[in-house]
């Protein structure tokens, strides 16, 4: 699974890995294990076998896959893009080698056209491991956060060696107060949507983009969410709010050549 992505906050996807394991709240509704099914149903053998039928509807099983040919996608994509890595899997589950995260970041390392948003719920092996990373400026990192439980994980994130670190508030299950923001560049926030979905309050969410607006960290709101979400639409207080962190690089046109302007503040 490579290619153009319908997710508000990046232009394309990348999965050098498949396959998952829940690890808390936010993973129990989650698209990619329907998503991987239906693949693997469809007889893309990179998803066969990664997810189980229960209760009437699959899940994750553990099962990972590496996927040694997907290394070499961003190479051949030479137009820069932002690239939403392991969309359908955690670069940082356990299960994952560290030498094949290391090819990874040596591949994103690699193509600096590229801006790489990477992901975890796994907080503590990220934490792990940045000496062993080759953290360069185009990898952004994120860590996901749906209710005060996992707060922890973004103490995780802070002490990584990205130099822009950012925080998915999604699917968000609970409010979020009193957060700490320091040393994080951007937060997510959206409400869960497809089969199952569960609520979102508005005061959760503005809560979030007023800690965010006093914290100079830049804030996006993806959605409500819900059953269908293009009909609860991600109008907040009457706008969307699609800011964007520092280090983000506006593609611009000049001259029949394509240029990254770096905003160097937080993109209102």
């Amino acid at each position: 699974m490579a290619g153009p992505s319908e997710i508000e906050w990046t232009e394309a996807t990348w999965n050098p890995v498949a396959g998952c394991t829940i690890l808390s709240p936010g993973c129990t509704n989650c698209y990619a294990m329907r998503f991987a099914a239906r693949l693997a149903a469809m007889g893309t053998e990179k998803y066969a076998g990664t997810t189980r039928k229960s209760g009437g509807r699959y899940k994750w099983n553990g099962k990972i896959k590496l996927d040694e040919e997907a290394l070499a996608v961003p190479y051949r994509w030479k137009s820069g893009r932002l690239i939403f890595v392991n969309s359908m899997s955690d670069l940082f589950h356990e299960a994952v080698p560290l030498d094949f995260v290391q090819r990874v970041f040596r591949t994103m390392g690699e193509t600096p056209q590229h801006t790489y948003q990477v992901l975890t719920k796994r907080g503590e092996r990220l934490e792990k491991l940045p000496a062993q990373l080759d953290w360069t400026p185009n990898i952004w990192m994120g860590v996901s956060v749906e209710n005060a439980d996992y707060k922890h994980r973004i103490d995780h994130l802070r002490r990584s060696n990205a130099a822009t670190k950012f925080l998915s508030l999604e699917p968000l299950l609970g409010p979020l107060e009193n957060l700490d923001l320091s040393g994080v560049d951007w937060a997510i926030a959206g409400g869960e949507s497809g089969p199952g979905a569960r609520p979102m309050e508005q005061d959760w969410v503005l809560s979030i983009r007023d800690q965010c607006l006093a914290a100079n960290v830049a804030f996006h709101f993806k959605q409500w969410g819900g059953k269908n979400k293009k009909k609860t639409g991600r109008l907040l207080e009457g706008r969307t709010w699609d800011e964007w962190p520092a280090s983000y690089q506006r593609l611009q046109r000049q001259d029949g050549h394509e240029l990254r302007i770096a905003t160097g503040s937080p993109v209102r």
